[in-house]
């Protein structure tokens, strides 16, 4: 897909995968969480380019300057309904660098998630927000996403990750 004359949206390369983890740590500056990105450009390859890639990428690349260079990515994977018996996207990331917001970069990749949702036959996209996040909340509403009201957003990390994940299981031998 094209959005102007020297830009290009395309599914990522393992050559993009530097501008990718930088444009990965600018978010989380962005969402206030700065030194919470422990990815690494061996993990984000294995991830999306390794034997069984269970990540996938976008990325909008605009050549303006003459040389290429990635604006923006969206980084998603499949999660399934029970309730509709079929895949759905789920965007874990989308991110336009600030100086390149306002050129349709962030629209366009949605859009070609939600072509290769309909073209795949698959239910849905989603993703969460930040409650905080008002600029990005409007641009979502003005596609005409909604948010689920009705639903929370759980984690299990760290700490508890690690004990409840190591607790005694059901039938176990005690």
């Amino acid at each position: 897909m094209s959005v102007s004359t020297t830009t290009v949206l395309r599914r990522a390369e393992p050559a993009d995968v530097p501008a990718i983890l930088e444009l990965i740590h600018e978010l989380a500056v962005y969402e206030r969480e700065p030194d919470a990105v422990k990815n690494t450009a061996e993990d984000l390859t294995e991830a999306l380019f390794g034997d069984h890639p269970a990540v996938f990428a976008h990325v909008v690349e605009d050549s303006a300057s003459g040389s290429p260079a990635v604006m923006g990515f969206a980084l998603w994977f499949l999660n399934y309904s029970t309730w509709e018996g079929t895949h759905g996207i789920y965007l874990e990331d989308l991110y336009v660098r600030p100086a390149a917001r306002g050129r349709g970069y962030g629209k366009a990749l949605l859009a070609e998630l939600a072509r290769i949702a309909v073209e795949r036959g698959y239910a849905r996209v989603e993703w969460a927000v930040l409650k905080w996040n008002e600029p990005s909340i409007g641009f979502y509403r003005s596609l005409g996403a909604r948010p689920m009201e009705e639903w929370d957003t759980f984690r299990l990390t760290g700490e508890a990750l690690a004990a409840f994940g190591t607790a005694t299981r059901v039938g176990a031998p005690s």
